[in-house]
């Protein structure tokens, strides 16, 4: 037999565990696994090399329509292939907001023959549009419905729990939740100092996080539905979240993660600034206890850039939010290689997790049938990330200056090198699908 791929001699990490097989691809899709000894078209030699499940980030803000001066779906997505992302899940506070049929129909569009990964978008709940979101969700290209329960970059906000109560009440698929109680943002402005960035931390304190959280696991118990809190950053709500599994999954961030805020706003200034906001080691310490008791769920890169001089002014005028696609998989690798997770881990974390909670057809594995998605590795690379490296229109990353170990080689999507060694091919994206919202077929 002939095939049109076959990746020969990588060490593969899948559902069998970690071990040296062979890969052939046909049609896009994985058509055996093994110790393959038939012809391909193409053949790569991946000796020495990782083969991963393709990583799956399930946020990012590429900033299309609306704010292209820092970011657009191109560049997002460059820069995720070049970090060995192979698809991602878009936000919807652009400008316009991605509100209707209409506007998620226009991001496909302008997704379609630009971004160099797969691509889903995120519907934005709104007290208006609440009453369609059970038909807005289930929209081809859609990843679910997202909610603002606190103020963030854009100006989508539902801080009203009658109007929370409606939107579960009409979703049927995991909505994605940013988590921060607007009343007491509102309240506490002026905790926040001129020109000192240290005080976003204490404005949106642990309160701010916990309070929204406890109110919205109560109504998602009340209407009986799912939810995804996102960029968890607080110990306290990991433990709550611990709790109520059944209704709740979990998002961290490598931010927050692996920058604690007082070295970071010394060393970064306002380009540390993000929401919900860097913590301390103590909080640090019980996200990763999350991570290895198996609270989390997902790593999320919330990649929302700005640019330099935007990151620049003083603040609070500076914006929050910074890059983080392009990084995640190299700063977490360099985790895996120091013991803080396992290789399989990492692999939940960045592509059967999300499989899983949003029912994401044909991607999140390595198995036969399912789409050729691969993000190839180097776990014994060593390079030091600097701004120079990144993709992304920002050109920075809070990573500059990180050394690490373990680095992404190649970024495979349905047998396609979208990324091999740092040279990219022409953009081939498409949209994901999701089992959930599968569209009826014509009969072949």
């Amino acid at each position: 037999m002939s095939y049109d791929l076959l990746i020969k001699n990588g060490t593969v990490v899948n559902h069998a565990g970690e071990g040296q097989a062979d890969i052939a691809v046909e049609n896009g899709r994985i058509a055996a696994i093994g110790m393959i000894d038939d012809s391909a078209k193409e053949t790569i030699d991946a000796t020495g090399l990782h083969i991963l499940p393709g990583v799956i980030d399930t946020q990012v803000h590429f900033r299309e329509p609306g704010g292209e001066h820092k970011e657009d779906l191109a560049s997002g997505s460059r820069a995720a292939v070049m970090g060995g992302v192979t698809a991602v899940f878009e936000m919807p506070n652009t400008k316009p907001e991605t509100t209707s049929a209409e506007a998620l129909a226009d991001k496909i569009d302008r997704a379609l023959g630009r971004m160099h990964c797969d691509f889903a978008f995120y519907v934005g709940a709104t007290r208006e549009n609440a009453d369609q979101l059970s038909r807005l969700e289930k929209l081809p290209g859609a990843a679910g419905i997202k909610v603002f329960l606190g103020s963030s970059t854009g100006d989508l906000l539902v801080d009203d729990e009658e109007v929370l109560a409606q939107v579960l009440s009409q979703i049927s698929r995991r909505a994605a939740f940013h988590s921060e109680h607007e009343g007491r943002l509102k309240s506490r402005l002026d905790v926040r100092r001129e020109d000192d960035p240290t005080s976003h931390t204490e404005w949106r304190d642990v309160e701010a996080a916990l309070s929204s959280t406890t109110a919205l696991i109560r109504a998602a118990r009340r209407a009986g539905k799912r939810i995804h809190v996102l960029h968890v950053s607080t110990g306290a709500e990991m433990e709550l979240l611990a709790l109520h599994k059944d209704v709740a999954s979990v998002e961290v961030t490598p931010q927050h993660l692996l920058l604690e805020s007082g070295e970071a706003y010394a060393q970064l200034g306002t380009k540390a600034q993000m929401n919900p906001p860097l913590r301390d080691a103590s909080h640090q310490e019980l996200l990763w206890w999350g991570l290895d008791e198996g609270v989390v769920d997902v790593l999320g890169s919330d990649h929302a850039p700005h640019t330099l001089e935007e990151k620049a002014k003083p603040y609070p005028a500076s914006p929050s939010g910074m890059p983080g696609v392009q990084t995640l998989v190299p700063v977490m690798l360099d985790q895996v290689n120091q013991g803080k997770l396992s290789l399989a881990r990492f692999v939940d974390l960045t592509s059967a997790g999300a499989q899983r909670l949003f029912s994401i057809a044909g991607k999140g594995r390595i198995a036969v049938g399912y789409d050729a998605d691969f993000t190839i590795v180097d776990m014994k690379r060593e390079k030091t990330i600097e701004d120079e490296w990144i993709a992304s229109k920002c050109c920075w990353t809070p990573f500059a200056g990180r050394r690490v170990k373990g680095w992404p080689v190649g970024t495979m999507i349905r047998g396609y090198r979208a990324m091999w060694e740092g040279e990219l091919n022409e953009p081939q994206g498409r949209p994901v699908r999701f089992g959930e919202a599968l569209q009826p077929e014509q009969d072949v």
